[in-house]
């Protein structure tokens, strides 16, 4: 869920598991046949276990250069697609996708075990440019204690958020910045609809962020900034003492603050907000004029593997996309996918996109 999975900006959970397991990350491409290279965005991680079963299998060593935000790193991929620093890019999700495509970032690939994906991930199935590998859910999360104390019941809803009793306690990512950010204001136009361009007249998303703006939301550049500083609830949070209870994060990450606790609590600290969330999937393409094409191919095969899609569940706080994939005890308990959440086909995503930020910002930020 780069943000832009990770989840940024994709962080995704708490972003605790964007440990490279993959060799040297340094610009450019690899002469090398026998290396691929993987640019991604800064929350990749796979275990070395399951890296080196990869390496052993194919006889290809990967390389990984971690580029930023997924936002940063698309569009760093877009301007050098004529001498791309790698074979593949991991990361575009279905918020930027468009973009990507639009600017002819990916070479047609279709990859072994597309046929497994289940059917509501697939995309371009004319042209097989993009190969879903992860999906998450960029939902509100909740600071159980604070509401405990305050004696408050925590919001469910987009609605719930422009209440009275919730006055200055939210804080999301900068749309025009972040995955996270952008994703949240697609749940709101998903939810609310397009009124005009300015919001001056009233209606759709544009009414409601007007609302949120006025109920006190804190708008930050990043997931990082906003989670791990701002946000009260999260281990970074405490000990940067952020004073917001409420934060666009992920469903996934309630078990990444139980997985990463010590000791481990019996129980979340944070809850997640299901009737704020919007579904996120996160794609790898074959990259246009790749160096190793041979070899990115088969990474791309690799990411749809059941060892690879068993194992992302625990490195990067996403869940697989491939069916009879292994789902993690632990997000079953406490980070469940959200049940019905609002989602937006791509080609509407692409047709306004860029329009709504910009509307966006100069309703929120000015």
């Amino acid at each position: 869920m780069s943000t832009t999975k990770k989840f940024a900006a994709v962080a995704v959970g708490l972003g605790l598991a964007a440990l490279s397991a993959c060799g040297s990350s340094g610009g450019g491409g690899s002469a090398d046949p026998k290396t691929v290279t993987l640019v991604s965005h800064d929350s990749w991680a796979v275990s070395k276990s399951v890296l080196k079963d990869f390496e052993k299998q194919s006889g290809y060593k990967v390389r990984v250069l971690k580029d930023g935000d997924a936002g940063q790193a698309v569009n760093k991929a877009i301007l050098t697609k004529d001498n791309p620093q790698g074979d593949v890019f991991f990361g575009v999700d279905n918020t930027l996708l468009s973009r990507a495509l639009d600017n002819g970032l990916f070479q047609p690939y279709e990859a072994k075990g597309s046929d497994l994906v289940l059917p509501q991930y697939r995309v371009d199935q004319d042209k097989h440019r993009a190969t879903p590998v992860d999906s998450g859910d960029i939902c509100v999360n909740y600071d159980k204690a604070y509401f405990s104390e305050h004696k408050l019941t925590p919001p469910q809803s987009f609605d719930d958020l422009i209440k009275p009793e919730y006055k200055n306690l939210l804080v999301t990512e900068n749309a025009s910045t972040s995955s996270p950010g952008l994703g949240f204001l697609l749940g709101t136009a998903a939810k609310y609809g397009d009124g005009d361009a300015s919001g001056s007249s009233g209606g759709g998303w544009q009414d409601y962020w007007k609302k949120l703006k006025a109920n006190g939301v804190k708008v930050v550049d990043g997931w990082e900034q906003a989670y791990d500083e701002e946000f009260s609830g999260s281990a970074g949070g405490k000990k940067a003492k952020g004073d917001r209870p409420l934060v666009v994060s992920y469903a996934s990450s309630p078990p990444a603050e139980v997985i990463y606790a010590s000791p481990k609590p019996k129980t979340a600290p944070t809850g997640v907000a299901t009737g704020t969330c919007f579904r996120q999937v996160e794609y790898a393409g074959l990259l246009s004029n790749a160096g190793n094409a041979k070899g990115g191919k088969a990474l791309i095969d690799f990411m749809l593997t059941k060892e690879f899609q068993d194992d992302m569940p625990l490195n990067m706080f996403v869940y697989p996309v491939r069916e009879a994939a292994q789902v993690p005890a632990e997000f079953d308990q406490y980070g469940p996918q959200a049940k019905n959440p609002e989602t937006m086909a791509p080609d509407r995503i692409a047709a306004n996109r860029d329009q709504w930020v910009k509307s966006w910002t100069s309703l929120v930020l000015k």
